[in-house]
């Protein structure tokens, strides 16, 4: 087992360099003050006709295909500085909220160090972890069940006290919380967040997963700042739609984020997925609108589920989690409707697997198409 030193970053890291060999032709004409029009430097494919493509496609996406993205991401990180009030500097874009995970652990986890973790939250972290050869420490979410007097009392949220002491008691390198969190749709306010930051370990980096940011119920007036020794991560794949284009970006200090970019794969995020985001940054009221929807859907479903007798937890993303009281139970119900042709959820993690997760889709409210959940939840309620 390797033993935990003081540092927070691969030892070779704090050296100069690595430097990126390639900073792309947007840097270079930023640098020159000019345009660069003939470019005949980067062996891309500039005079691909594109008539397939283009034909099919759209020509505008034929013409953003056929060159590197700007590798600094220089326009949508100004366009994310300006929304969110922090510095350029503080921002970091890659290819999705798993390419910045996958990022982190690059930089920080050796062979044998230890990542701490919720078991059953997203599954992701400790994937990469595990294929970086690191130790993953699992602690238990803290839960609690909604009682005939007390219906506000349910509860599925990861456990900061017990995310806190694993750190200390395994000399963790990295702590993750998913906020708010997936699959249970808890949030944790951002002082509560804080508090677990502050009272880390000084070599241990808080991961801090913000995919579902933009539906809390405070998205608007929440924090955005960079928090020291804490890895802030969004993405454009929710609230905006473009999972299928892969586009994140990470908030954090400008010390981490230049460590991060020695090990960043430096061309990820391709020209279609830059360019998209700039446009839905200049537009904020389309994903505010989409936003707006799919809480009005959320809030409606679990009124609906929980008129029947259905266990919902409280959840501050684009879904919901129905708690069964059994994990057969729930593997039934999702096979079930599988073979009807509707996708749900079920956590592959043994200590969540009576919980279904539910995307908040309109569709999902039309009259019979969650028929075998209702059952169940009726079938529960009888017994």
């Amino acid at each position: 087992m390797t033993t935990a030193s003081p540092r927070r970053f691969l030892a070779h890291l704090y050296q100069d360099g690595p430097h990126n060999p390639f900073p792309g032709i947007k840097a270079l004409e930023r640098r020159l003050g000019h345009a660069l029009p003939y470019q005949y430097g980067s062996n891309e494919g500039l005079d691909m006709p594109h008539h397939t493509l283009g034909g099919t496609l759209g020509t505008a996406l034929a013409d953003l295909s056929r060159s590197y993205a700007d590798a600094d991401a220089w326009q949508l990180r100004q366009q994310l500085a300006e929304r969110l009030g922090v510095a350029y500097e503080n921002l970091l874009v890659d290819a999705g909220a798993d390419s910045l995970l996958a990022l982190v652990m690059r930089a920080t986890v050796c062979t044998g160090e230890r990542v701490i973790t919720s078991a059953g939250t997203y599954p992701t972290l400790a994937y990469f972890a595990r294929g970086l050869g690191a130790e993953v420490i699992e602690v238990p979410y803290s839960e609690s069940f909604a009682t005939a007097d007390d219906a506000s009392s349910s509860r599925l949220a990861p456990d900061l006290a017990a995310l806190l002491a694993a750190a200390r008691q395994h000399e963790a390198r990295v702590v993750y919380l998913a906020n708010p969190d997936n699959p249970s749709g808890h949030l944790h306010s951002d002082a509560d967040v804080r508090a677990l930051r502050d009272a880390l370990p000084e070599n241990c980096s808080l991961l801090l997963d913000e995919a579902y940011h933009d539906f809390r119920p405070d998205a608007a007036h929440a924090d955005h700042a960079p928090m020291a020794r804490t890895f802030r991560l969004r993405t454009f794949s929710k609230a905006y739609g473009l999972a299928g284009l892969r586009l994140g970006f990470m908030i954090a200090e400008p010390d981490d984020v230049a460590m991060l970019t020695k090990v960043r794969i430096h061309f990820a995020v391709s020209a279609p997925a830059m360019a998209a985001g700039e446009l839905l940054l200049a537009h904020p009221e389309e994903a505010a609108a989409h936003v707006a929807g799919v809480i009005d859907c959320r809030d409606r479903l679990a009124e609906h589920l929980r008129s029947l007798g259905a266990e919902v937890l409280p959840s501050a993303t684009n879904f919901l989690c129905v708690r069964l009281k059994s994990a057969e139970l729930a593997a039934q119900v999702q096979q079930q409707l599988m073979a009807q042709g509707v996708l749900i959820t079920r956590s592959p993690h043994p200590s969540l697997g009576h919980i279904l997760r539910i995307s908040t889709l309109e569709d999902s409210l039309v009259p019979g198409r969650l028929a075998r959940l209702e059952q169940a939840i009726a079938e529960e309620r009888r017994s």
